[in-house]
């Protein structure tokens, strides 16, 4: 990939070398991990949590007991989103979106729980479940 700090200013050259031309991209797909000409990860966290989610929903999940989909999560998911992720160079807004789909993730996993006093259905709130999932989530594994 060529790149330059120059971004407005350069015509779309193409490199010649050897007789061969190599085209000038913005982004291209090496050992499975996208790069881009801004060096941004955000497209490839993007592209990571769209893989999960068809991990994930490609369970059978009423078949499945809630200990084997956390057994999933953490070895067949997780690796899945966090390929490449010691090279990256997260933004806030890329660490709130790996930790929804984690919490998506989770919230499913364990689903409603019923009330003690009123005996209504209810979602779990994030801290109940991370308790209950009790291990590292997405960005301490990350980090």
């Amino acid at each position: 990939m060529i790149t330059s700090r120059n971004t407005g200013n350069e015509v779309n050259k193409n490199t010649i070398i050897r007789d061969v031309i190599i085209e000038k991209v913005n982004k291209f797909k090496h050992l499975g991990a996208y790069i881009t000409s801004k060096n941004g990860v955000t497209e490839e966290i993007k592209i990571r949590l769209v893989s999960g989610n068809a991990c994930f929903y490609s369970l059978p999940s009423q078949l499945i007991s809630r200990k084997l989909k956390l057994k999933i999560y953490r070895t067949v998911i997780l690796p899945v989103i966090l390929y490449g992720c010691e090279s990256w160079s997260r933004t806030l807004s890329d660490e709130h979106k790996l930790r929804v789909f984690e919490n998506k993730v989770l919230r499913k996993i364990y689903g409603p729980k019923r009330g003690a006093t009123t005996g209504e259905w209810r979602r779990l709130h994030n801290e109940k479940f991370h308790g209950l999932y009790n291990s590292l989530d997405v960005l301490r594994i990350m980090k």
